[in-house]
């Protein structure tokens, strides 16, 4: 069971919304309204999906969403009446997930959900895939400095140079990453 927290002002506008949510098996486990941290309380109340239904996303909103989307990433669907193009990408940009324009009918709320949530997935794994790949450039870009620092103290090529790195990070049951940054580390102070 899906939990669901309720992002709206107006109680009376997102009562049905509620309803149906608790009638299809979701639990709704908050309704705040949108002046709220959005990070905060969703650190405190761990919803799964984050749902803000407003007349138009107000800069306050968007920067709320994009804050909660850095620290604490959360599948957000949008509900809103106005379909200006920049107010989209503003939203998408920020963190949304679904931006859906005018009313819904309940039939169709629960394909927009998973919409959402498949894309939210989606795109996190992509975020991950970069984030390691970015990571082992930078180890890369380390153990290539680490070479270099061996290479010109011991007067070894390339070849031997990584030779020479591997088997100490072996030996010592070390990342070569690691070891590569202990040893740039090393020269460092002996050069100061």
């Amino acid at each position: 069971m899906l939990k669901v927290m309720i992002v709206d002002n107006d109680l009376s506008r997102s009562k049905p919304l509620k309803q149906y949510l608790i009638e299809n098996g979701f639990d709704v486990i908050a309704h705040v309204e949108d002046d709220v941290n959005l990070q905060d309380k969703c650190c405190e109340i761990a919803p799964d999906i984050v749902i803000i239904d407003t007349e138009s996303p107000s800069r306050d909103t968007l920067e709320n969403i994009c804050v909660l989307s850095q620290h604490d990433p959360k599948p957000v669907v949008m509900f809103t009446h106005d379909g200006d193009k920049e107010k989209i990408r503003a939203a998408t940009k920020a963190g949304v997930c679904a931006y859906v324009v005018g009313t819904i009918s309940s039939e169709r709320l629960t394909p927009v959900i998973d919409a959402a949530i498949a894309r939210f997935e989606e795109t996190k794994q992509l975020r991950d895939e970069l984030n390691l790949a970015n990571l082992k450039l930078e180890e890369r870009k380390v153990v290539e400095r680490a070479k270099g620092i061996l290479m010109r103290q011991r007067n070894l090529d390339e070849e031997e140079a990584y030779s020479m790195l591997r088997s100490m990070a072996m030996k010592k049951n070390m990342k070569l990453a690691d070891l590569s940054n202990q040893l740039i580390e090393a020269a460092k102070m002996l050069i100061v």
